[in-house]
């Protein structure tokens, strides 16, 4: 499905208005009001950005988006390339409002820059992917290839993902600590009432008995 939307948003910004039409559903910017963001942000996700092959978005989502659903079931894919993309938006906005002073402030003209793409998605469930099925050295890999990124290319795109890549480990640390444990709590609940069903069923019949 990610995929499709993504080549549907692609045919639709080249048709006639279709670009206006896509920018009022899915562009984000840091210049936008928040909540005008955060009603386009889901959509975003699957609007091509328009430095990059579309071609490239499409291969990508079909691999790792796929790969997650798998691995981490649709719900948690979904949960965590929103939360990641969301994570990234959010630190444009304030690296456009500390300004270029501070270690990671923008220039305001980045206020202007098109936000959209799957790319922090991707970056985010590669490392949810690894983390899952302890692929450490593939893991690792996407995340030193994204920090050289940011590096060596220090713009918004770049340290979006490095976020994406911080907040993936948090979630995937926090699934590992916490993931199972209110299944664990509702089992023991569940268990429990089952328990005290059963005695209350027999004591009336033993209390018959005597």
């Amino acid at each position: 499905m990610a995929t499709l939307l993504i080549l549907l948003f692609s045919v639709v910004q080249h048709l006639p208005g279709g670009a206006k039409f896509v920018s009022g559903i899915g562009v984000v910017k840091a210049s936008l009001p928040l909540d005008v963001s955060l009603l386009r942000t889901p959509l975003s996700l699957y609007v091509p950005a328009l430095d990059l092959p579309v071609w490239g978005a499409l291969a990508q989502v079909f691999v790792v988006f796929g790969l997650a659903e798998i691995v981490l079931g649709r719900r948690l894919t979904l949960v965590v390339a929103y939360v990641c993309t969301l994570a990234g938006t959010l630190f444009a906005r304030v690296g456009v409002a500390i300004g270029p002073d501070h270690l990671f402030g923008f220039p305001q003209w980045v206020a202007h820059v098109r936000d959209t793409g799957p790319s922090a998605a991707v970056v985010a469930l590669s490392v949810c992917i690894a983390f899952r099925t302890r692929a450490w050295w593939t893991g690792g890999t996407v995340a030193m290839v994204m920090v050289v990124e940011a590096v060596l290319l220090p713009n918004l795109a770049g340290l979006e993902h490095v976020v994406a890549l911080l907040t993936a480990a948090l979630i995937a640390a926090a699934l590992e600590v916490f993931g199972d444990f209110w299944p664990r709590v509702l089992a023991g609940v569940g268990a429990a009432a089952s328990v005290a069903t059963e005695a209350a069923r027999r004591t009336p019949a033993g209390a018959l008995g005597r």
